[in-house]
């Protein structure tokens, strides 16, 4: 079996999604499946690249730029005809949202192959981006014309595939299959304290700074909870509200904005956080990677349920996790309070997250499934 995966960004680019096609791809390779993945150049590289890594064929396209998260890659259709004339794939496999996904409506050697589409996410039309919400009508009908297409679709919770009004038409087609994260790093290392400024508890959150995700909301929050210090990790276009609203707060003895980071230190701050805290506000927040870092690490979590949002679906309330209400600060402070003051409550969230992440999303539970689907596709007339 012959597998080409398209996706968006390929890491070393950071992204949840991108995290995610890596994984996919080392197992397909794990399990013996010619495997390659086609992708875009960093935004701003002007020249492709090709190598092999983990079994993987991996070829990144020039991208230009990003448009409202669309890239920016002319050579897209034609490097997706060559990689389909070269590698001779028997089943595309598409990650969506990715507008450069739908070169594969017009590529005639890609037509004649059947797909898969790893739907990751709608496009997030109860956000804050009102130049989404306008572009969506133009996108719609070529996202719907790749799901008419599709011979399977990948959910990636119960959650979202209910709560998603593009799938809706499609549901018969449509299977969950969660994501998935393997072990961290074996080796042992001395913990690292620095990262955070000066405090008896630490607080970890990660992810790229857009207006969805609701740091904004965690920094109002934290003003209430003087006994924390936050480190937030990633970047993005919300960095200088935040720095600002950092300094509106006086808080800037209690949190550090710490932007990209390698990948040894986020291991140190998992490692190193006494909890974890995801603040997202809407549906763009399809799955919460993060969580699975911070539930492999053993942290407790406070974490937003969002409606329709597979947050839900990989938490439990009470049990691995405690839940607020979205966008509400006070709410955000009170359970942030209940976990510094409660060191017995801690342990028990951050213990059965962990015990959850192994028994519910790793790959040895998630790749059988995916296999097994590639399987029946290929097997259909």
């Amino acid at each position: 079996m012959r597998v080409l995966h398209l996706g968006k960004f390929y890491p070393p680019t950071p992204g949840g999604i991108e995290r995610v096609l890596q994984t996919l791809a080392n197992e397909s390779a794990a399990a013996g499946i010619a495997t390659a993945v086609l992708a875009h150049a960093p935004p701003g590289q002007w020249h492709g690249s090709a190598r092999e890594e983990a079994g993987v064929r991996v070829r990144e396209v020039a991208c230009f730029g990003q448009l409202l998260y669309a890239p920016i890659s002319p050579t897209l259709p034609w490097q997706l005809a060559r990689s389909v004339r070269e590698f001779r794939p028997d089943l595309i496999h598409l990650h969506l949202p990715n507008t450069s996904a739908f070169a594969a409506l017009a590529v005639a050697g890609a037509r004649r192959i059947p797909w898969i589409i790893h739907w990751h996410a709608d496009i997030p039309l109860d956000s804050g981006s009102r130049a989404l919400r306008l572009a969506y009508p133009l996108y719609r009908p070529w996202e719907q014309a790749m799901l008419r297409r599709a011979a399977a679709v990948i959910a990636t919770s119960p959650n979202y595939r209910d709560a998603s009004g593009a799938l809706r038409p499609w549901i018969e087609k449509v299977e969950v299959i969660p994501l998935s994260l393997g072990n961290g790093p074996q080796t042992q290392v001395a913990k690292r304290t620095d990262l955070w400024p000066p405090s008896p508890f630490r607080l970890l959150a990660v992810g790229r700074l857009s207006h969805y995700k609701g740091f904004d909301v965690l920094l109002h929050a934290l003003a209430d909870v003087p006994q924390a210090s936050l480190l937030l990790v990633g970047a993005g276009e919300e960095m200088s509200r935040l720095r600002l609203l950092v300094d509106s707060l006086h808080l800037q003895d209690r949190v550090r904005l710490a932007g990209h980071v390698d990948d040894a230190t986020l291991e140190q701050a998992y490692a190193t956080a006494d909890a974890f805290c995801l603040p997202s506000l809407d549906r763009a927040e399809a799955f919460g990677m993060v969580l699975l870092e911070a539930m492999r690490a053993g942290l407790p979590i406070v974490a937003s349920d969002v409606p329709g949002s597979g947050i839900g679906y990989v938490l439990q309330r009470n049990e691995t996790a405690l839940m607020v209400t979205p966008g509400s600060a006070s709410e955000l402070a009170l359970a942030l309070r209940e976990l510094v003051n409660n060191q017995i409550l801690r342990q028990r969230l951050g213990d059965a997250g962990r015990q959850r992440w192994h028994t519910q999303f790793t790959p040895a539970q998630t790749t059988p499934a995916l296999l097994d689907l590639y399987r029946r596709v290929l097997a259909q007339p």
